[in-house]
């Protein structure tokens, strides 16, 4: 049982899949993903080209008209994502791959390498397309938007551009 009532932004025939690793506080209890005032998330997909417009946490349900869908690892809120026990994550990954073999997105991107590495027991990990698929989906590991994250708010975009731009080419 989640402790708060976020759900899934998600539907068939998705071009991506954003994966957040969970919930903080300010984002469970606001009832939207990537709700923190200091959460790039959304500036950072309408930068990268993924959205024509910046949308609101609120406006969420919007995404899926732009072909994109968002969900999270883990349920359980947390301060930060360090609080979660490998278990945790590992059990979300097996969630999560079932979720992704169902709706098959073009492609899977995980926000955070550590994140990735612990849910599917990887020892190294580069940030873009990786070698693994789900079914027909690809995945990807991208910078975390959260505000925590030292990354320039241009380093993350431009990850987050490569991606858009490979799921661009495989759907011409």
């Amino acid at each position: 049982m989640s402790e708060h009532n976020i759900s899934d932004i998600i539907a068939t025939d998705l071009n991506v899949l954003f994966c957040g690793i969970n919930p903080g506080y300010s984002t469970a209890h606001s009832g939207y993903h990537f709700a923190h005032p200091g959460n790039r998330f959304w500036r950072v997909i309408h930068l990268a080209g993924f959205t024509h417009q910046q949308l609101k946490p609120e406006d969420e349900h919007k995404l899926l008209e732009t072909g994109c869908g968002i969900t999270m690892l883990v349920e359980r809120p947390t301060v930060q994502a360090n609080q979660l026990a490998a278990a945790e994550l590992r059990e979300g990954g097996q969630r999560l791959m079932k979720k992704v073999l169902h709706y098959q997105p073009k492609a899977l991107a995980i926000l955070g390498k550590d994140a990735f590495k612990r849910a599917f027991q990887q020892s190294k990990v580069e940030w873009g397309a990786q070698p693994t698929f789900m079914g027909k989906t690809q995945v990807w590991v991208l910078p975390n938007p959260s505000g925590l994250n030292r990354a320039s708010l241009a380093e993350i975009v431009e990850a987050y551009q490569q991606l858009q731009e490979a799921v661009m080419k495989r759907s011409d």
